[in-house]
């Protein structure tokens, strides 16, 4: 069994003894430790108000009714907005006025998995200085219930999925009425989560009367493992190279990443999800933007060919969200499939990243095969290295920066090495004696040559320990 505690939230494994899976104590442990965060940083005259929404996995009701409780036994409000994707329970946390969220989800983790997923009142996940301060109640059950007369009520809100949908259709850059025009086929594999109930809503909002739906039952009986990667993605690959659609979307069962299938069944790239809507986003609002360390260098060849400028954050939401903010980004995100586009809110949101590529498509007249033809072409290796325990990983990051001191090191997030025509990035794992290696160049084989000797360079170090 399974348990990480980190700034971001709580995920485990459902079933075991406390402390060894995410099970009902650690989950009232740390919804309290979160409820007494919130409330110590709420103005007096403030509503102690949460939103709760949750993906469709199996433990979801379970996790959902503790929850709900344990908010209630501290005092707070809870507006339930039940089956809710991440970035919708992230919007009813501004349009509710209230004092924060919690996502009950393990994004593309397996069934057997569930987390909760922390937000201020901006609907924004925590910062890294906050995370740790929930984490350090928790730690010291330091929290307090309230008394008979003060507990919270729950109060019930469907309406969200549509809200939702109409702040998409609302953007300036979403064209319905191209799209309606262009009358798409698209398949949409949602992994039976709630990407299954919302994308085709959004879908036939948008004026695609042509839907094939794969997995869209809200069952959380994942139909195959939920990360939207090639080797997980047959299932859609095989139907599209059958000619029967113009293009096809897949999300996690949080809706938050996004992976597009091209019309003869090859994958897009998830990395390339940020670029395409990206070098939309700068076609008509020209502006900087935002990827974290590990994302493809195409976004930033697409950017400077926009004239405009590009800069790297820290791996994690809420690092790309802060530099956004400090750069006045137009559009962001990271190389998994997420898209964060300022103009709806700061979030990665599949609903977002769906609606502009499909307006990008209608507009281009292309297939989306040609579209990726017109793009930077990269290709991303991903590594890692076993340590053992006794080894000292930061110290071999350290002497990697000396070693290669002669190129551009980037040092905000483990170390990244910047060479001409490719890159490659180390960094530590936060739960075990691992070093990840993500390397990206222009071949496969570049990328992965050049991962190899990074691996050589680190087995040197340790004496071949590894």
């Amino acid at each position: 069994m399974s348990l990480i505690k980190s700034i971001s939230g709580i995920r485990g494994t459902i079933g075991g003894a406390p402390a060894e899976g995410l099970s009902p104590v650690d989950i009232v442990k740390f919804t309290a430790a979160y409820a007494t965060f919130i409330a110590s940083n709420l103005p007096e005259t403030s509503r102690k108000l949460i939103v709760v929404g949750r993906d469709a996995r199996l433990s979801g009701p379970m996790v959902s009714n503790i929850v709900v409780s344990t908010l209630c036994a501290m005092g707070f409000d809870v507006i339930n907005i039940g089956l809710a994707s991440t970035p919708t329970t992230e919007i009813a946390v501004v349009a509710e006025h209230a004092a924060g969220g919690i996502i009950i989800t393990a994004s593309h983790n397996p069934k057997q998995w569930n987390a909760l997923k922390l937000l201020n009142s901006n609907g924004e996940f925590l910062s890294d200085a906050e995370g740790k301060q929930v984490l350090s109640i928790a730690e010291n059950d330091a929290y307090t219930f309230a008394q008979v007369d003060d507990l919270g009520h729950e109060y019930t809100n469907n309406t969200y999925d549509m809200r939702h949908i109409q702040q998409v259709l609302d953007l300036d850059l979403v064209d319905t009425e191209a799209i309606r025009k262009a009358g798409f086929t698209v398949a949409v594999d949602a992994v039976n989560s709630v990407g299954g109930i919302v994308i085709p809503r959004l879908l036939k909002a948008l004026g695609v009367e042509n839907i094939i739906e794969l997995n869209c039952e809200a069952t959380g009986k994942f139909a195959h493992t939920p990360e939207p990667i090639p080797e997980n993605l047959t299932q859609i690959s095989d139907l599209m190279r059958s000619g029967v659609a113009d293009v096809g979307f897949v999300v996690d069962p949080d809706v938050d990443r996004l992976a597009i299938v091209m019309e003869n069944g090859e994958m897009f790239v998830e990395e390339y999800t940020l670029v395409a809507v990206a070098d939309y986003v700068l076609s008509h609002t020209p502006g900087s933007t935002v990827s974290n360390l590990s994302s493809s260098r195409a976004l930033r060849d697409v950017t400077e060919a926009h004239g405009c400028n590009y800069s790297a954050a820290a791996v994690g939401e809420v690092n790309v969200v802060t530099e956004m903010k400090r750069t006045g980004a137009v559009i962001g995100g990271e190389g998994n499939g997420g898209v964060i586009y300022p103009a709806a809110h700061y979030g990665r949101d599949a609903l977002v990243g769906v609606a502009l590529f499909l307006t990008l498509l209608a507009k281009s007249g292309k297939k989306v095969s040609e579209l990726k033809k017109g793009y930077p072409q990269y290709a991303i290796a991903k590594n890692k290295i076993q340590l053992t325990p006794d080894i000292d990983v930061d110290a071999i990051l350290d002497e990697i920066k000396k070693r290669y001191a002669s190129e551009k090191v980037t040092d905000i997030d483990g170390v990244k090495i910047d060479f001409k025509d490719s890159w490659v990035h180390l960094r530590k794992s936060n739960t075990e004696p691992i070093i990840r290696i993500y390397s990206e160049a222009h071949t496969m084989e570049e990328a992965d040559r050049l991962a190899d000797d990074i691996k050589k360079v680190v087995m040197e170090m340790t004496g071949n320990k590894c």
